[in-house]
């Protein structure tokens, strides 16, 4: 009776990778709970527990819950375990009302005014601005000829929500063969708009005339299309956008989702026009149909 006493108290060893960092945990047994495992690690990293998604500590298949015993999910010495998550500071930062004198738009009304977002004076200058000032990380340099198609990330090449072992569990289906066929034909940038706060925070707007701004010998409105899951989030260029269904429930849905499959032949049919501009890509499957049956 006393060895299983002693089995039940036993200490856990368990390294944390978070923030680019790696926090080792040595402090729990396997009575302790998953919620204990999170306050601890809350001490470590100042994440609240609520804000925290542990990706690998799973129970028949699924998370494992905040009340579980860390000793039912038997977990090897130095289990490595992935968290995810942001301090409430650096969300206040983003999330909270802007400084009086920070050089921000304010709020539109999407409803009424998505038809002058697009060409409104004080928009434009800050586009202007974003020009001169903004930096690409370039990974390869643009080709002359080609096409441009601009992606976002979340909800559209991945379920960024969803609990995984690794990234793979939560990556689209058909996404390499998507980029593959794509490229054929497109330059591709994958688009944070991270550093412009509050227009991300408030409106996901992402103005793809920076983008035009900064390569004008090689991208315009003509040889441009964006895909993003939220329809605002190009509110900017409206008539380069196509929304995208959004990935979401990976572990439900990666083996019925076929939306980059059927996305690649439409990029491929598109990319034989020489404008683009005249397009309604909201229609994107009736004109791909039309030309399959042709």
């Amino acid at each position: 009776m006393a060895e299983q006493l002693a089995a039940k108290s036993m200490t856990l060893s368990l390294i944390i990778k978070w923030g680019g960092q790696e926090f080792s945990l040595s402090a729990l047994s396997e009575d302790d709970t998953v919620l204990d495992l999170k306050h601890s690690l809350k001490n470590l990293t100042g994440v609240l527990p609520e804000r925290q998604k542990l990706l690998g500590l799973k129970y028949k298949g699924k998370p494992a819950d905040n009340h579980l015993k860390l000793g039912v999910l038997k977990l090897k010495p130095n289990t490595k375990i992935m968290m995810m998550g942001t301090r409430e500071e650096s969300l206040e930062e983003v999330m909270g009302p802007p400084p009086e004198n920070d050089d921000v738009v304010n709020d539109f009304d999407i409803e009424e005014e998505v038809v002058e977002v697009e060409n409104r004076e004080e928009n434009l200058a800050k586009i202007s601005r974003r020009v001169k000032e903004y930096k690409v990380e370039i990974l390869n340099a643009p080709r002359e000829g080609k096409k441009l198609l601009v992606l976002d990330v979340d909800y559209t090449l991945f379920d960024h929500r969803s609990c995984a072992e690794t990234g793979l569990e939560l990556m689209r289906p058909y996404l390499h063969e998507f980029l593959t066929s794509a490229y054929e034909d497109y330059d591709i940038v994958i688009w944070s708009a991270t550093s412009m706060k509050w227009i991300e925070a408030k409106m996901k707007v992402k103005p793809l005339g920076v983008i035009w701004g900064k390569y004008s010998e090689f991208y315009s409105k003509k040889n441009t299309i964006m895909f993003d899951d939220i329809g605002r989030n190009f509110l900017m260029n409206p008539q380069n956008g196509l929304k995208i269904r959004p990935f979401m429930k990976a572990h439900l849905n990666r083996d019925k989702d076929k939306e980059l499959l059927k996305l690649a032949q439409y990029l491929k049919e598109i990319a034989k026009l020489d404008d683009l501009s005249d397009l309604n890509h909201k229609y994107w499957e009736r004109y791909l149909s039309k030309k399959q049956g042709q």
